[in-house]
């Protein structure tokens, strides 16, 4: 069975190692390959989601503004969840503890259940499927609408890559956001704008990065100055939020179902009771000239 406590799940197979805090919203701890961190690495005993290797967004992704919405002519007000930050983020499930099931040397099953509130009335049911493989972490992350009226959702993982002087990204996008000084969607320009991530390039800078690029293909590739390369593959993700703060040491590119804020601009997906929706993210590993199974695909 895979080695469970009430604060950790680890995971193994072969020399992948993943370790899962299901009471810290769900999250990713450390990611490694024959004890080489593959992402960054939550600080021992952190109950922090912003100090884990990723953490999943449900049931939205990035921020609602102010934190209201109207849905079905009514209005909402949502909890302000991010100290002084204006907006509303991320959802709830990054900061609600999950519970762990079904567990074996290799797979894990956490669920979250949410029975509806005065901010967000719907009732869903959360589950992510996690599993390793010898050469990558796949996440499935579902939303099933346990309640009896149509419930908007959004998905997705905010996984954290660490980064050296020679690390470089590479992606395929249409365009991206430009945001206002709170971090809103503000005008749509071309994927180019903040750097060419058509082709490998350099990821470290001294300004913000925090912005949703449309139009993406489902996949990035990270390589490391270390001889590592990271493969980020999604399904059901439209949207590659890239997030890099200076100076940090660390970088994001986060699959999401949609845009920030997109419950009040039209672009938020929703759900009928008894229906489900999903998003899926692998991470895969080269390394020292190891190459990636042919077979590897999402679960």
């Amino acid at each position: 069975m895979g080695q469970l406590d009430k604060h950790v799940v680890t995971l193994r197979a072969g020399g992948l190692e993943a370790a899962l805090s299901p009471a810290v919203g769900g999250s990713l701890l450390r990611l490694s390959l024959d004890n080489t961190d593959l992402m960054r690495c939550a600080p021992d005993g952190s109950d922090d989601p912003l100090d884990m290797a990723s953490f999943p967004l449900v049931p939205y992704a990035n921020r609602i503004a102010d934190g209201r919405f109207m849905f079905d002519g009514q209005d909402h007000q949502l909890p302000l969840n991010f100290g002084d930050h204006p907006h509303s983020i991320h959802g709830f499930g990054w900061q609600t503890a999950w519970t762990a099931s079904e567990t074996d040397d290799s797979t894990a099953l956490l669920v979250h259940r949410h029975d509806g509130d005065a901010g967000w009335p719907w009732a869903y049911r959360a589950e992510q499927h996690v599993a390793l493989t010898p050469w990558q972490l796949s996440i499935s992350l579902s939303v099933t609408n346990i309640g009896d009226a149509p419930m908007p959702v959004g998905l997705g993982f905010h996984p954290y890559f660490l980064m050296d002087e020679a690390t470089t990204v590479h992606f395929d996008a249409d365009g991206l956001w430009l945001s206002t000084p709170d971090m809103l969607p503000a005008i749509h320009a071309p994927a180019d704008r903040l750097g060419n991530w058509s082709i490998a390039t350099p990821v470290a800078g001294d300004s913000l990065i925090d912005n949703a690029f449309t139009g993406w293909n489902g996949i990035a590739t990270v390589r490391r100055g270390d001889a590592v390369r990271l493969t980020l593959t999604a399904s059901d993700a439209p949207y590659l939020h890239f997030y890099r703060p200076p100076g940090s040491g660390f970088f994001c590119l986060e699959p999401v179902s949609h845009m920030p804020d997109a419950i009040n601009r039209g672009g938020m997906p929703v759900v009928s009771p008894g229906q489900s929706t999903r998003l899926s993210m692998i991470i895969a590993v080269d390394k020292d000239d190891q190459t990636l199974p042919k077979s590897a695909s999402i679960a």
